[in-house]
């Protein structure tokens, strides 16, 4: 693997760069007001954009409960302190969010945690939430209440909230992750022996958890599709699909399985086109002996089944642990980085928890924007939602505005909503040199606005070229561009 340290001159012009914002067990927001909560969002944003993050994956509902306004699922208590009281006063995070991430060229990947209602014995249910009005649809698993998969109603539901995220929020994915149905409790069996009995139909019932899964995964691709097609559905599962003990297509590893502990089966998912992106966690280190990201990376890599592939990092593990190989380096981050866009079919990773970046454990925001990820990089496009360009901007000019620079265009009007120009990108190129577009360290900006201010200090003969991304970030082929003397 000593290949992967060959010096590159600039990382990728497209590379998924995300981080995970948890809100489950996040006590600062039900501690903090309204304009606390939105002062510290956008530190938060403009910490991880300085970081060269291009993806935000926010946490908007931890437990059939929501950190948005609906009118299907109760407020939640990790936003206000208690289950169904609305924040005060009222706003709504998920739309905060999504302008602010907007607003510095980031997308928003809305997390879902699909089937976990509670994640305590104490916690209680306000009159509006689902479990109040049906808790026969509900089981209890080591304290823990959770909807009961294999209830076709409770597909439904989640489909229905689903749904009514995608159709009146601008959101850029829906996401979910490894919780499925839940991770085995010591000997303790899931409780779904009644709907076993009333649907499994004497299957085996390994293959029939598989099967209540693999139902709500297509169903969430159908409704997402059918409510707006350019919305990307993405599943970060636990790391390993199946041990090659278990299964000969497995990976070389030694630990708790997707496919027989959670009943995912994911890798049918993007062989059957149910999800756009897939992001197993890699949380270990690179040598691990029961789980090496090392062997993983390489075994995911070969079995992205053409959909996305990203890796999830753990932030803590990567850079507690020493680099092994003889590169010198103090932490795996360059290698683990380096790794992944050495693999011909891995497009990006993402890091857990953000909130560490933003704290810069051990350096790790330092060393992304000096170093790994100095250039920025646009997010992937996806050829099998869209593959068309869209069209070149128009009416590129320089402006004056309260005394300083700015370049302003026109968005183009479409009635093809898959080709709207959703965001643009600023390329800045000195004088003599070469008019590139796919030069990553041309990027000096990805705007969703029409206008982009110059920096003040900046001195000099520049073209600067401007391109559009559509809902699929395809990029307009050209761009549009002017030479001015500043």
């Amino acid at each position: 693997m000593t290949n992967i340290f060959v010096a590159m001159s600039q990382a990728p012009k497209r590379e998924f760069r995300g981080a995970w914002l948890h809100t489950v067990f996040q006590g600062q927001y039900a501690r903090q007001t309204t304009a606390e909560n939105q002062a510290y969002l956008r530190n938060v944003l403009d910490s991880l954009k300085m970081a060269g993050i291009n993806a935000i994956i926010f946490q908007v509902r931890p437990q059939a409960d929501a950190f948005y306004k609906s009118a299907l699922e109760p407020w939640s208590q990790f936003l206000s302190g208690t289950s169904g009281k609305a924040p005060n006063p009222e706003w709504d995070p998920l739309e905060f969010i999504i302008a602010e991430s907007h607003a510095r060229g980031m997308e928003l990947h809305a997390w879902l945690n699909p089937y976990r209602a509670s994640t305590s014995k104490t916690d209680k249910f306000p009159r509006s939430h689902i479990y109040s009005k049906h808790p026969e649809r509900f089981v209890t698993y080591d304290g823990k209440i959770y909807f009961d998969p294999g209830i076709p109603e409770n597909r439904k539901f989640i489909c229905k909230v689903v749904k009514d995220i995608v159709t009146r929020y601008d959101v850029d994915a829906i996401h979910m992750d490894d919780y499925f149905y839940p991770y085995p409790s010591g000997k303790k069996a899931f409780p779904d022996s009644k709907s076993y009995k009333r649907y499994g139909k004497k299957k085996d019932i390994g293959d029939w958890r598989r099967e209540n899964v693999n139902r709500l995964i297509e169903e969430l691709h159908r409704t997402i599709t059918e409510a707006k097609p350019w919305v990307r559905l993405g599943i970060s599962p636990f790391g390993i699909w199946r041990n090659k003990s278990s299964d000969p297509r497995g990976s070389d590893t030694n630990g708790l399985q997707n496919y027989d502990a959670l009943y995912a089966d994911v890798l049918l998912w993007t062989k059957n086109g149910w999800v756009d992106y897939m992001m197993p966690q890699l949380y270990w280190e690179l040598e691990h002996k029961a789980a090496s990201t090392q062997v993983l990376a390489a075994w995911w890599n070969a079995n992205a089944n053409g959909r996305h592939m990203y890796f999830g990092q753990s932030i803590k593990t990567t850079m507690d642990k020493a680099d092994t190989a003889p590169t010198g380096n103090p932490t795996q981050l360059d290698h683990k980085i380096r790794l992944s866009r050495s693999l011909q079919n891995v497009q990006g990773n993402c890091w857990w928890p953000g909130y560490e970046i933003v704290n810069n454990y051990k350096g790790i925001a330092d060393s992304l924007a000096q170093h790994q990820q100095r250039t920025m990089a646009l997010v992937p496009s996806y050829p099998w939602i869209d593959s068309i360009a869209p069209e070149e901007v128009k009416s590129l000019k320089l402006a004056k505005s309260d005394g300083h620079r700015q370049l302003k265009w026109k968005r183009r009007s479409t009635s093809d909503k898959m080709q709207e120009q959703k965001a643009f990108v600023v390329y800045r190129f000195a004088k003599g040199t070469k008019a590139d577009i796919g030069d990553a360290s041309a990027i000096v900006a990805v705007t969703y606005g029409t206008e982009y201010r110059i920096p003040d200090n900046q001195h000099g003969t520049f073209t600067y070229t401007v391109t559009a991304l559509d809902r699929a970030n395809n990029e307009s082929r050209k761009g549009e561009s002017i030479t001015v003397d500043l």
